[in-house]
């Protein structure tokens, strides 16, 4: 079983930032791609960004040019930082392992942390 920690949400008003940060369980963090999903409230959970184990990253159109995702693989954190956020931009957040390719990632483990929730008031 593997474990998620995801911490960093809060409040802010639109047009602030926050960084958000993940520490997953296991040996294996450096050589899985990592990705952040968001659910925001009644709306399926979805993928916004993703960092590869050699560190490339891509966004979904909605986020790109805002947020900026990176790892940290000594200790097994990913990170999410979050500029210019929308009030759009609210749900709770999440990490996990990823499998796939390009445009077609999906998650690695069916288990998931209890995300951190991010408000942004307009």
């Amino acid at each position: 079983q593997v474990l998620f920690v995801e911490s960093g949400g809060d409040s802010v008003q639109s047009g602030g930032s926050l960084r958000l940060s993940c520490t997953a369980s296991g040996s294996v963090f450096s050589i899985y791609t990592m990705g952040w999903y968001r659910r925001a409230p009644g709306k399926q959970r979805a993928l916004v960004a993703v960092i590869t184990s050699g560190g490339n990253p891509e966004y979904a159109d909605s986020v790109k040019g805002r947020f900026t995702i990176s790892r940290d693989n000594a200790k097994n954190t990913v990170y999410l930082q979050m500029n210019s956020l929308k009030p759009e931009d609210t749900a709770v957040y999440y990490c996990n392992y990823l499998e796939g390719y390009s445009q077609n990632y999906h998650p690695a483990f069916d288990s998931w942390g209890q995300g951190t929730r991010v408000t942004v008031s307009s």
